[in-house]
């Protein structure tokens, strides 16, 4: 008879733990729409917690008027030069497309140039290739100039109506964040109190995703940001046309390990130095290999040290495999996935080598001793 109230406690707390599933579930699905802006946000505070406990100090406590302060700086330095330049990038390449629609460009003449000054043996590889035939890919390039023209402006007036949903996403995240700066630790700690992993290991996994958080975005988004700014100057100052909308290109090709900016620069000197513009090819060039791409290895260590714990392959693969599913956020949102598995696994092993220590120290406490140690 004693095992029935035993079975109905098992019961009660099977029941709540489907329904616990259940309603964590449809929450998931009704925040689904807004998980994009709740992912900034969140970033975000875990970046700028730094400055809001500094301007908390400042104003002794008060942590309202510390989360407004923090929120208002971040909008003014952060968020409208990142507007701007958004504005600015649209309109040059509105402009760089239009200019190359009115008048296109001479493959054939940049083609011959570049032909004749290979050498025979190039120039026989190149004709067994088929890539001589530099009329087709003329055309193939301004079909699909024509098409990228119309997809501009089916996406503008995409974006005009979907106005409404992208600063109600916005104001979304800036109202999220203005509660995780002030309450995030709180709700951290509450986090790891509720979940069920024992709390030694919720604390290293926290604070290991916290490093990851960090280590991607500064090590990866701020280097990314230096090489385009860099990028951005070098093309300025060789006169390349659309250089801001070339410069973010290169930012966002930073954020990708193995390709890098310099699948912007290289192709953009080489196209200066076939067109006969030579110094501005050489110096584009040089810029790139000396400054642009030595910066990382420079920035890097400063900002996150030597070793982040996650190698470049898998953040490559975790990348793409990010935007592919996500979208941009993928940039970032992959290698955290990655790094959160390394560390769970990497946790894993630590507390096997701990287990395995402490029978260890059993075994040598009873050779010791001759007999079993006390379990009190």
């Amino acid at each position: 008879m004693a095992a029935q109230p035993h079975r109905t406690e098992d019961l009660q707390q099977a029941s709540f733990l489907t329904i616990l599933v259940i309603v964590s579930l449809l929450m998931a699905v009704i925040v689904y729409p807004f998980a994009q802006p709740l992912l900034w946000a969140a970033l975000a505070a875990i970046m700028f917690q730094p400055l809001y406990r500094n301007i908390l100090r400042r104003l002794r406590g008060r942590r309202n008027p510390a989360a407004g302060l923090s929120l208002l700086a971040i909008f003014i330095v952060v968020l409208v030069p990142a507007a701007w330049i958004a504005a600015m990038v649209i309109e040059q390449a509105v402009v760089l497309v239009t200019t190359l629609q009115q008048q296109p460009i001479d493959l054939a003449a940049l083609f011959d140039t570049f032909y004749t000054a290979l050498p025979k043996f190039a120039r026989e590889a190149v004709d067994r290739s088929g890539w001589a035939d530099i009329t087709m890919v003329q055309t193939r390039l301004q079909e699909l100039l024509t098409e990228s023209a119309g997809m501009i402006a089916s996406q503008a007036v995409s974006i005009g109506s979907g106005a409404l949903s992208f600063f109600l996403a916005f104001g979304v995240a800036l109202y999220v964040m203005f509660f995780l700066l002030r309450d995030g630790e709180r709700i951290g700690r509450t986090v790891l109190c509720a979940i069920p992993v024992e709390r030694s290991i919720a604390d290293r996994l926290a604070e290991r995703f916290l490093g990851i958080v960090r280590a991607t975005i500064k090590g990866t988004g701020v280097v990314a940001l230096v090489q385009g700014a860099l990028g951005w100057i070098t093309l300025l100052i060789a006169g390349v046309p659309s250089a801001l909308l070339f410069g973010v290109v290169m930012t966002i090709f930073a954020l990708v390990p193995v390709i890098g900016a310099g699948a912007v620069w290289l192709p953009a000197g080489l196209w200066l130095l076939v067109t006969g513009a030579t110094w501005q090819g050489v110096f584009v060039l040089l810029v790139g290999f000396f400054i642009i791409s030595s910066s990382d290895n420079v920035l890097r260590p400063i900002l996150v040290g030597r070793d982040t714990g996650i190698p470049d392959w898998i953040i490559l693969v975790t990348t793409l495999g990010g935007i592919s599913l996500v979208g941009f956020s993928g940039i970032v949102l992959g290698p955290l996935v990655a790094g959160l598995f390394l560390a769970s696994w990497s946790i894993l092993r630590e507390q096997r080598d701990e287990d395995e220590e402490a029978l260890r120290q059993d075994d040598i406490n009873i050779d010791a001793s001759g007999r079993a140690p006390d379990p009190a």
